[in-house]
């Protein structure tokens, strides 16, 4: 059975991804586990660190929190959906990686950014976290986004090195669990993206998805964010897929790129892949 991870921090955010991870899982029989990982504050003063909550407390507190979570859960679903829960003591990304090596899940769905300042600092950030540390699928839900199902399902593309770097067969069962229409995007602005290898990486991304039936989408727009959000918005897209690729001179997943972009400002839930 298909599983999905859904990690909370009981914040508005969370909850609402909770609620999309429920509608997904009923399509697709998939199970939850939610997971909370909480930390201990600790205090730096001058002489030594000090402990401002008790351990214990803080992991009754969770846990009464969690129960209470799963029971609204199953309610929700009226027990059509097997609901588990993780309580760790750590870091979430670590234990978010342990998890995952452990139950291999079908994906791991978050909140993007919260309505509060708090929310967005601290959620969002860990979000963005997760997608550069975590090897498999995380779908990033923006607030207040509810599952309508997923028809219509974009992959942003941009044609280079695309046998190296697309995980094209996690993107082909994605796509069949949903039965979902399958577009390539490629966002430039009068061709200046075009290399003479071009034409060749369509014909390699063309025999990747050929199963798929793909449609193809070229959307002239000279901001990536902005081309895709237009485009996804005028013909309904219901999910986006991406590759967070390394670039040397950005030094890292997610300063000044395009992913970061979509993930923290997009209408669109946006599911990211690594290569």
């Amino acid at each position: 059975m298909k599983t999905i991870i859904v990690p909370t921090d009981f914040s508005s955010t969370a909850t609402n991804a909770v609620d999309y991870a429920i509608a997904m899982a009923k399509e697709i029989n998939a199970s939850i586990v939610l997971l909370n990982a909480y930390q201990v504050p600790v205090a730096v003063t001058a002489d030594t660190p000090i402990v401002i909550v008790a351990e214990e407390e803080l992991r009754n507190s969770a846990k009464f929190h969690l129960n209470k979570l799963k029971t609204e859960t199953e309610e929700k679903t009226s027990g059509s959906v097997k609901v588990y829960t993780e309580l760790r003591l750590g870091d979430i990304v670590a234990e978010l990686e342990e998890l995952g090596n452990s139950i291999k899940p079908f994906a791991i769905v978050m909140g993007s950014n919260g309505h509060s300042g708090i929310e967005q600092v601290l959620f969002g950030s860990t979000t963005l976290k997760v997608i550069r540390h975590i090897e498999w699928p995380v779908i990033a839900v923006p607030p207040g986004k509810k599952y309508a199902g997923i028809k219509k399902i974009g992959f942003a593309c941009d044609y280079k090195q695309v046998v190296d770097t697309t995980p094209s067969q996690l993107i082909k069962d994605f796509v069949n669990s949903f039965h979902a229409e399958f577009h390539v995007l490629n966002v430039d602005f009068e061709n200046r993206n075009f290399k003479p290898e071009t034409p060749e990486e369509s014909l390699l991304v063309h025999t990747l998805f050929e199963e798929l039936n793909p449609v193809y989408d070229f959307i002239e727009n000279p901001d990536i964010e902005k081309g895709i959000d237009s485009f996804a918005e005028k013909n309904n897209l219901d999910l986006l897929i991406t590759i967070p690729k390394k670039h040397k001179l950005l030094d890292g997943l997610f300063r000044k790129s395009a992913t970061k972009q979509l993930v923290s400002h997009s209408h669109l839930p946006v599911m990211c892949v690594h290569e």
